[in-house]
């Protein structure tokens, strides 16, 4: 069963994840660029595949190609659920 879709719960999965692939915690936050963090196209793939298992919400290579910032994922997600 999907995890309740909260702001609160899509960013802190959002940044679980993102600290998963190597930057410091405290240098993630909404206005993190995923460049400045060295998050790649790979990462990104894997992010969407971790929002799709824990909040049922589907993202394609078109929806985050244009996405710069943790904060414009997190706010995608929550305008999807």
């Amino acid at each position: 069963m999907p995890v309740a879709v909260t702001p609160e719960t899509v960013e802190a999965k959002v940044i679980e994840t993102i600290v998963s692939f190597g930057p410091e915690v405290d240098d993630v936050n909404r206005a993190s660029t995923f460049e400045a963090l060295d998050v790649d196209s790979l990462d990104l793939v894997e992010l969407a595949q971790v929002i799709e298992d824990e909040f049922g919400i589907a993202l394609k290579g078109d929806d985050v190609k244009d996405i710069k910032t943790v904060g414009e994922v997190i706010d995608l997600v929550v305008s999807r659920a």
